[in-house]
């Protein structure tokens, strides 16, 4: 193991029983990240990505491999790991102060200056008393965010937060989502569909190809913040990571037709 690593996975595999048969997820994943590192995950659907967010955040534990987080190996969800979904998943009878506190009470000095100081921290100053109904959609993932955020994990997860909201509420939220990582250096890993979101945000993209779902390559992004997504070093990065693409594709091609 890496001695830097905050997360180390070796030799993770995962399969499903389904109706049809044993479906290979995810064969020989190796990953190390560090404390306070920003790594996205994109590939193709079915590749594995979401499944391999729920073995780091400890919902899924049926895999062979090891999973752990500062040498100790994850054997269940914890307060360590925050999670973010696609969907926001808020209380819709709950305003959005006790929202962030979830079953902790506001009552309790604390919390309530956490709570404070989260509602600072992703620009909700002014609707702490407001309810989801009241809020917009990035609003709404500004406080799912928060949320996860309280108890302090050590690392979050984020699995396509911003793929439900339209271009302009998206890149206003990856500029408030490294806000909140340079603010807290929280260690984050990012699941996403898209190149142009795993570039500006991340200072490593994990490709993954499908079937199984297998590491693919992992490209460092040594550009400065902030990023101009229509700069020539971006736009070259940008090419190289479709390349990658494009290779993986066509080693699954390959392998489907016996080539």
């Amino acid at each position: 193991m890496t001695s830097s690593a905050l997360l180390h996975i070796q030799n993770l595999d995962k399969q499903f029983l389904t109706g049809k048969g044993i479906v290979h997820a995810l064969r020989d994943i190796n990953l190390n990240i560090r404390e306070g590192e920003f790594v996205t995950v994109i590939g193709p659907s079915g590749c594995g990505k979401s499944t391999l967010l729920r073995i780091i955040a400890g919902l899924d534990k049926a895999y062979s491999g090891f999973v752990g987080l500062n040498g100790e190996p994850i054997t269940g969800p914890g307060i360590d790991k925050g999670f973010v979904f696609q969907e926001h998943r808020l209380f819709p009878w709950l305003t959005v102060e006790k929202n962030i506190a979830a079953d902790l009470s506001l009552r309790d000095k604390e919390v309530r200056k956490k709570v404070d100081t989260l509602i600072e921290l992703v620009k909700l100053k002014g609707f702490e008393k407001s309810y989801p109904r009241e809020l917009s959609g990035g609003m709404a993932q500004r406080v799912s965010i928060a949320r996860a955020l309280l108890r302090n994990p050590k690392v979050l997860l984020l699995d396509e937060p911003f793929g439900a909201l339209d271009a302009f509420t998206r890149s206003h939220m990856q500029e408030v989502l490294l806000d909140i990582w340079r603010t807290n250096q929280t260690t984050m890993i990012f699941v996403t569909h898209d190149i142009d979101e795993a570039i500006f945000l991340a200072d490593r993209v994990v490709i993954l190809k499908p079937r199984p779902g297998e590491i693919s390559s992992i490209v460092p992004v040594d550009l400065p913040h902030p990023r101009k997504k229509a700069g020539p070093e971006f736009q070259n990065l940008r090419l190289h990571i479709l390349n990658q693409f494009e290779s993986a594709e066509q080693s699954v091609l390959k392998q489907g037709t016996g080539i």
